[in-house]
């Protein structure tokens, strides 16, 4: 199966190209899915009824979470998820019967740091890592260490399980991103680390720790002294230590971030946007496509998520208006606040933010007619179970929805 391979183009009245979700799971030779996109989106959701439709239609799945509500991991059927793959039990449908499988997992941002310095020291030099009091802060609240670990975990996962190997434990692996303020600070993240560890600074305080005395300069030691007052000498020391120890390290870090870059890259990643049927929702979406394109990454394409959905009907927002102010004028009527009034004052209402909806999409198609589009009408409860995750990726799928409005 060809997949396409979305790129900004030049502005165009073409209505967007449909997404076609079930063709992008069916296809094998896509090995990493991963879906992007601001906070409160529903990207998390996304993430979860896509791996839970790609196994039910035959593939061995696995989904990174980054820190899922509660509600999302109990309806996996799982009271809690962790840094291991688990299996999510009621996976059911033809791809049972085809050896699909199903497995979830939640990032655990320090365990995934500790794993990497325990893979990668002696155990001594780990264990003095793994002690250090500047480690275990940078390990667990350093500006970018979630971003850099999920990419880190990622490579991990990809490695271990052999994607796109025959014997592999999974075929697919469905990333959930973290919901970073800057659109793509996942991309960003394993350079800013890289450029933290291998900064001049670091590298000063590196200089004790590597050569001589005479190499502290008399500036430095005045730009250490001063530090030393304000932050105190345990913590820099700490810094020296934890620098020190870290260094044999420090070229697996980069060296892994830019593998992890190049299989994003990859033929066998797409990265899914997904997006919230609301003007700053579709701006951030705008600036996601555009990012993705800069970089080289293999866009598969757009999901609007919760859109509001009308009833076939030749009945216009404004007629609908119209007719629920003549009954409320009427004299005649018994019930001027009647029923039918206010039921046509809701359909007016709902009409008219289905138009708006429409109206945004297609702004968005026209400035890139390129991204196919998958709209998921909104459900109407949260979602609390296997059984509406299941809903939620048939509606990916393109099936068994309401009618939602598009203008070409």
């Amino acid at each position: 199966m060809t997949r396409s391979r979305a790129r900004v183009g030049p502005q165009s009245t073409k209505a967007a190209p449909r997404l076609d979700v079930d063709g992008l799971l069916d296809d094998t030779s896509v090995g990493i899915i991963v879906c992007c996109g601001s906070g409160g989106v529903g990207k998390t959701t996304t993430s979860a009824a896509l791996g839970l439709r790609a196994a039910e239609r035959g593939r061995r799945v696995v989904v990174l979470t980054i820190d899922p509500a509660r509600r999302l991991a109990q309806s996996m059927g799982i009271e809690s998820l962790d840094n291991t793959p688990r299996p999510v039990p009621g996976v059911s449908h033809e791809g049972a019967a085809q050896g699909g499988s199903l497995d979830a997992m939640m990032l655990d941002m320090k365990r995934t740091f500790d794993e990497v310095v325990e893979s990668q020291a002696s155990p001594e030099k780990a264990q003095q890592i793994l002690d250090n009091t500047f480690y275990q802060a940078l390990s667990s609240s350093f500006a970018g260490t979630q971003e850099y670990m999920a990419m880190e975990k990622l490579g991990q996962i990809h490695r271990d399980a052999r994607v796109g190997e025959p014997d592999g434990t999974y075929d697919l692996i469905v990333v959930d991103t973290p919901p970073s303020r800057s659109a793509l600070d996942f991309l960003d993240a394993p350079e800013r680390l890289s450029s933290f560890l291998d900064g001049r600074f670091i590298r000063l305080l590196l200089t004790p720790a590597r050569g001589p005395a005479r190499l502290m300069t008399a500036g430095f030691s005045i730009i250490t002294g001063a530090l030393t007052k304000v932050l105190g000498a345990t913590f820099l020391r700490d810094v020296q230590t934890f620098v020190g120890a870290i260094d044999t390290l420090f070229g697996g870090f980069r060296v892994r971030a830019q593998q992890t870059f190049r299989l994003l890259q990859a033929d066998g990643t797409a990265f899914i946007v997904v997006a919230a049927p609301e003007p700053d929702a579709l701006r951030e979406a705008a600036y996601f496509v555009e990012r993705l394109s800069e970089d080289g990454m293999p866009l598969a394409g757009l999901v609007v998520n919760r859109a509001a959905t009308a009833h076939s009907s030749d009945l216009s927002a404004e007629e609908a208006a119209a007719a629920a102010g003549r009954l409320a004028k009427d004299p005649s009527s018994k019930d001027p606040g009647s029923l039918a009034a206010g039921l046509l004052r809701l359909y007016a209402d709902r009409s008219r933010l289905v138009e708006r909806e429409a109206g945004l999409r297609a702004r968005f198609a026209a400035a890139h007619p390129e991204v196919p589009t998958a709209v998921v009408p909104a459900l109407a409860g949260d979602v609390h179970d296997l059984v509406d995750l299941r809903r939620v990726g048939v509606l990916l799928g393109g099936q068994d929805g309401d009618t939602v409005v598009e203008t070409g």
